[in-house]
């Protein structure tokens, strides 16, 4: 078995993809320092998959714990690097804390890649790299306008020093560039749990509606789309996570024709704020209580992709509708619940 490590393997993409690796034959290895994360969720991967998969509490800005966990495992074939902050919202003001962090566990997970010389390296990227794009829906060409936050300049930044670094090292890359993942895993065993006040429509719509927050609010309803609130392309987190599992196919069976390939992971549907929040009340009866507040800083007004390279390319079809992430998202929700009382 191919060993494959997942930083923020106990995080909500990670830990999808760390089932899926699993089901598709790979053996896996976590790091993950819980700062916005809990161990706890690898238990749900062992109840779906019946692996136990280990976890290195180690957090990658420190270079020389990151570079233990290599040593320790000297027979990894390839990383995918999900380990970062991701909050819009919470990079727009505390800018500082979103580069040190974003920026240097890159730097010192793609050394520890040039030290140990792993060849197979798959980095997750976010349609935010796109800025306000002129036209939608881009595709992997599509120009990239200025970050419109901390947030999404980290991660045009991390493409750049990710670029920049193959250029002098035998590092076979993919980039992700990802829109909206939401939803849960079908079995309900694992999901998104996100720390403090959720910075992410769906969470926020599920924790409205299960009472945890009073109500929710809709920033802004005077955006030039068909109802006035941003739109977005969401795709359910098992088509993402399963997307990295034939990314990471590609590269070993080294079907890649450059040392850097991008692609867009998106349904290529968009849908305004307003019409996911009518689809999670058909789809749950559920009545949710928001308010329309105004715009949020950083956020881009209309943005989704065209899929069709992934789709040639990797094999890539999403088979997850809007209503499957509304009711898998409730359902995690009213577990979550559950287990509370």
């Amino acid at each position: 078995m191919k060993k494959i490590l997942v930083t923020g393997g106990c995080g909500y993409i990670g830990s999808h993809t760390i089932v899926d690796l699993i089901e598709n034959g790979y053996e896996v290895i976590s790091i993950d320092n819980n700062s916005r994360s809990s161990s706890d969720i690898l238990t749900g991967v062992e109840s779906i998959t019946g692996t136990q998969v280990k976890n290195y509490v180690v957090d990658l800005c420190n270079y020389d714990d990151t570079k233990q966990v290599f040593k320790e495992n000297p027979d990894i074939v390839g990383i995918i690097h999900f380990a970062a902050y991701k909050s819009v919202g919470e990079s727009v003001g505390n800018p500082l804390m979103y580069f040190d962090n974003n920026l240097a566990s890159l730097v010192n997970i793609l050394k520890c890649t040039e030290e140990f010389n792993i060849s197979n390296f798959v980095f997750s990227s976010s349609c935010t790299v796109y800025g306000n794009p002129d036209e939608i829906p881009v595709t992997e060409s599509t120009p990239q306008k200025p970050g419109e936050s901390p947030y999404g300049i980290t991660k045009q930044m991390g493409e750049q020093i990710i670029t920049e670094t193959i250029k002098v090292d035998n590092i076979q890359t993919i980039l992700l560039r990802y829109f909206n993942p939401v939803g849960a895993h079908p079995s309900i065993l694992i999901g998104e749990t996100p720390i403090g006040k959720p910075a992410n429509l769906v969470p926020a719509i599920t924790q409205t509606a299960i009472g945890k927050l009073p109500a929710m609010q809709v920033h802004g309803n005077d955006y030039p789309t068909r109802d006035g609130s941003c739109l977005r392309d969401y795709i359910h987190i098992c088509d993402i996570a399963h997307a990295h599992t034939l990314a990471l196919n590609y590269l070993i069976d080294k079907k890649n024709k450059t040392n850097c390939t991008v692609f867009n992971l998106g349904t290529g549907n968009g849908y305004t704020v307003l019409e996911v929040i009518k689809t999670f009340e058909k789809v749950t009866g559920q009545r949710l209580n928001y308010t329309i507040g105004p715009r949020r800083n950083g956020d881009v007004v209309a943005i989704y992709a065209n899929r069709d390279k992934a789709t040639k390319e990797l094999g890539w079809n999403p088979q997850y509708t809007l209503e499957d992430m509304m009711h898998t998202a409730w359902q995690w929700e009213l577990k979550l619940k559950n287990e509370l009382n």
